[in-house]
């Protein structure tokens, strides 16, 4: 089998990134998270080149992001991608964003994508070329570690099984 590391992308957080609580706000993570995408992209033929010769694109349909440590104004992250899985018009994504000096998790994103034909703006199949590319790279890295966050239900963790009395002071009023 190929063997076809996960991509990297190194990003540098700006001072304006940050909100009043000093750390990088919300949004801007997604910046980053954009700028993977389009490292990652490319490395799979499919970024803004491919969208001018091709007329073909990729759209976000759902991402999930976990915030897991802070970073900061003057902090340097080094966003790793993956391939999980593909089919015929589909990308579904990682990214682990990194200290990049200290190494630990910062934040992850995970993301599903759709082809695009852009002079129809629907979802149409990946060429054979595009296909294989997926192919190998998905191969690889499904050899890689399973990361906690993958594939994570968005809810709230109860770990009480027990059902709780109407009356319970910790639920909400009215409940």
């Amino acid at each position: 089998m190929t063997t076809i590391p996960p991509v990297e992308t190194r990003v540098q957080i700006l001072p304006e990134w940050t909100d009043l609580n000093g750390h990088m706000n919300v949004a801007w993570y997604v910046l980053a998270f954009d700028r993977a995408t389009d490292t990652f992209y490319d490395a799979l033929g499919i970024g803004w080149s491919y969208l001018e010769r091709e007329q073909r694109s990729l759209f976000t349909l759902a991402m999930n992001v976990d915030y897991v440590r802070e970073v900061f104004a003057g902090n340097t992250v080094r966003v790793v991608s993956r391939l999980v899985d593909h089919d015929r018009k589909r990308l579904h994504y990682f990214h682990q964003m990194f200290h990049a000096a200290d190494g630990w998790l910062a934040a992850t994103s995970e993301i599903v994508a759709i082809h695009v034909a852009m002079a129809t703006r629907r979802s149409t199949p990946f060429s054979d070329d595009t296909a294989t590319r997926l192919a190998a790279m998905q191969a690889a890295h499904s050899a890689l570690p399973p990361a906690p966050q993958l594939g994570r239900k968005l809810g709230i963790e109860r770990s009480e099984a027990k059902p709780r009395a109407i009356d319970d002071p910790e639920l909400p009023e009215g409940r």
